[in-house]
């Protein structure tokens, strides 16, 4: 029984961290953006020109 207490303790830390970092993120503003993820992969790369010059 006692190691039901230790078990219930760490989930109940965890999940309050978790809770932490979750709302730190939303005040810190990486939440806002909703729109460009879902688009992302229609968009085109822009080209990467190579050095092709032998040195």
């Amino acid at each position: 029984m006692k190691i039901m207490f230790l078990l219930i303790g760490c989930s109940l830390v965890m999940a309050l961290g978790f809770l932490i970092a979750f709302i730190w993120s939303v005040k810190n503003g990486q939440m806002e953006d909703d729109y460009t993820p879902s688009v992302r992969i229609l968009f085109e790369d822009k080209p990467v020109k190579e050095d092709t010059e032998e040195k």
